[in-house]
């Protein structure tokens, strides 16, 4: 049986994810999102949270006066330990997979 270059790939892919999931970086990100699910509103708060974070940076129109205040009332909100160790876990996470996303396009000379 001849393993073409779609199953390497695939098989590979899923070596990968394997090896994702056990990283502190994955395994932190869900021991905190277990936590923050333990309590819906909080976790409803968090969503709204990150969606509108999510928009301000993505906006195009940059106005530091709405970034500082969505800061400044967030501020409190952050300082809950559920809320900051979760949005820490989910940094952490999403860094690591940003990471990984430019090396291998990085290694591809993908331009």
């Amino acid at each position: 049986m001849k393993i073409t270059a779609d199953e390497n790939v695939n098989e590979a892919v899923k070596q990968l994810v394997g090896a994702i999931r056990n990283t502190d970086a994955y395994l932190e990100y869900q021991r905190q999102l277990a936590r923050v699910k333990e309590q819906p509103e909080l976790k409803r708060q968090i969503d709204d949270f990150r969606i509108r974070n999510f928009e301000l940076q993505t906006s195009k129109d940059t106005n530091f006066d709405k970034i500082d205040q969505f800061t400044r009332e967030n501020e409190a909100f952050r300082e809950n330990p559920l809320v900051s160790d979760f949005l820490a876990a989910e940094l952490a996470f999403c860094r690591m997979m940003q990471e990984i996303g430019l090396y291998v396009t990085d290694q591809m000379r993908f331009e």
